[in-house]
């Protein structure tokens, strides 16, 4: 398949971006890494009248220490963000998360803040933003931007709050309070593929080791990321009561690929395992 005709616009500035997503009048679609738009594109899933495509634009590839997180910036690829010694220091969940994402070819292209807007429920790095409470910053014509916290940017399958006229710039991601842990484990079928079911874990620990807090966010088993606050079920590090919490809680559904009752099972069992590593790591800070 080929993509439908649409008119091409390569701005090389973030003010001409914006006119050209205005003008566009809600016809037009963003490229920046274009793993998820161009095969949308050439099986004739979308068609839209105009393809802005932001590449050529400097100072949006940037991964950045800010007060209390890392900033990653719209042209970031996965592989950057991967290899940052300064995303890794201040979130190294960002690091779990992205060796999990698809292969190494994708990697070099695709981009962080293009998987948020994507807003795919199977996919990692939306989890990563709704588990530590981050944010996206959009930005339109003639108006003021906006940050969106995570839990409402992501609206639903394949849907964030990214309005038609807006550019995501940048996503926020919080820092890690001491005496943290973090892990991320997924199931596919093949390595590289989206998975059946994943969690990620965030575990704090007290001074005297005791639980502080456990969260969970789980992908492939609902609409979006679906977060889940297991503390009260941990306890003193009962991860199994933990991940008997977190198959209550979530909704996954039948598909071709996995019954519901199958990926609440391995949502569990990948909690339990996420949550024990996050635990180790936290009372290893």
């Amino acid at each position: 398949m080929k993509p439908p005709p649409f008119a091409y616009r390569s701005p090389r500035e973030v003010g001409q971006a914006l006119a050209d997503l205005a003008e566009a009048d809600g016809d037009g679609k963003v490229l920046a890494g274009g793993q998820s738009l161009i095969p949308l594109l050439n099986m004739r899933l979308t068609a839209p009248g105009r393809i802005i495509d932001i590449n050529r634009i400097t100072g949006l590839d940037t991964v950045e220490p800010e007060a209390g997180g890392v900033r990653v910036g719209a042209l970031a690829r996965h592989t950057r963000v991967e290899r940052s010694p300064v995303a890794a220091a201040v979130q190294p969940l960002l690091r779990q998360a992205l060796r999990l994402v698809a292969h190494p070819v994708i990697r070099n292209r695709g981009t962080v803040v293009g998987s948020l807007v994507h807003a795919d429920p199977a996919a990692e790095l939306p989890a990563v933003l709704a588990l530590l409470g981050g944010s996206v910053r959009l930005a339109r014509a003639g108006g003021p931007g906006r940050d969106v916290p995570a839990g409402e940017f992501f609206i639903g399958p394949l849907e964030s709050a990214a309005e038609p006229d807006e550019l995501a710039l940048s996503a926020f991601f919080p820092g890690l309070p001491p005496r943290s842990g973090t892990a991320f484990h997924e199931l596919a079928r093949r390595h590289g593929d989206f998975a059946l079911a994943g969690v990620a874990a965030v575990v704090t620990m007290r001074t005297d080791l005791g639980l502080e807090s456990a969260r969970v966010a789980c992908v492939g088993v609902g609409p979006g990321p679906v977060v889940v606050d297991v503390t009260a079920e941990a306890g003193g590090g009962e991860w199994d009561a933990a991940a008997r919490a977190v198959r209550e809680r979530i909704e996954p559904e039948d598909d071709i690929h996995a019954t519901a009752g199958y990926r609440r099972h391995v949502a569990g069992v990948l909690a339990e395992r996420a949550l024990t590593e996050a635990s180790r790591r936290a009372a290893d800070a």
